[in-house]
């Protein structure tokens, strides 16, 4: 079982306890944000925070599979305010057993933009505004 699983169905965690689990020079890839967050203190809260607005957020996990040694791939299924979301994700560790890289997919779109909205208010001030949207345009 990944560390960071396994970390996940022990319930609530905080962002010094995942940060245990990363490099420092961690990126996260998701679809709730226009681009990589970088770094371990932002990816922890990251982390930390994602499972409480979704339902099975600390369960959940339907697969597993060890693509090599140093990639794992995941699946989950759980709830967003009722409606159905999974999520498959591959997590790259370093020689150290640390996370370096993770790369998530959501499905469908519309609980994903529940999931996004909800986690707005408990990480507006760990991300930066210009990882939320791109910028205006000057066509605008």
């Amino acid at each position: 079982m990944h560390p960071l699983r396994k970390l996940r169905e022990g319930g609530p965690n905080s962002p010094a306890q995942v940060s245990g689990l990363l490099a420092e020079d961690v990126v996260f890839h998701s679809p709730v944000f226009v681009r990589a967050v970088k770094g371990r203190g932002e990816v922890a809260a990251i982390f930390a925070a994602s499972p409480s607005v979704r339902g099975g957020g600390y369960s959940g996990y339907t697969a597993e599979y060890r693509l090599d040694d140093h990639t794992t791939f995941l699946r989950w299924a759980g709830t967003i305010d009722g409606h159905e979301i999974e999520s498959l994700e591959v997590i790259v560790d370093n020689d150290q057993g640390l996370i370096v890289e993770r790369t998530l997919a959501y499905r469908p779109l519309p609980a994903l933009k529940l999931f996004r909205e909800a986690m707005y208010p408990i990480l507006k001030d760990v991300v930066p505004p210009d990882l939320w949207d791109y910028p205006a345009s000057d066509k605008d």
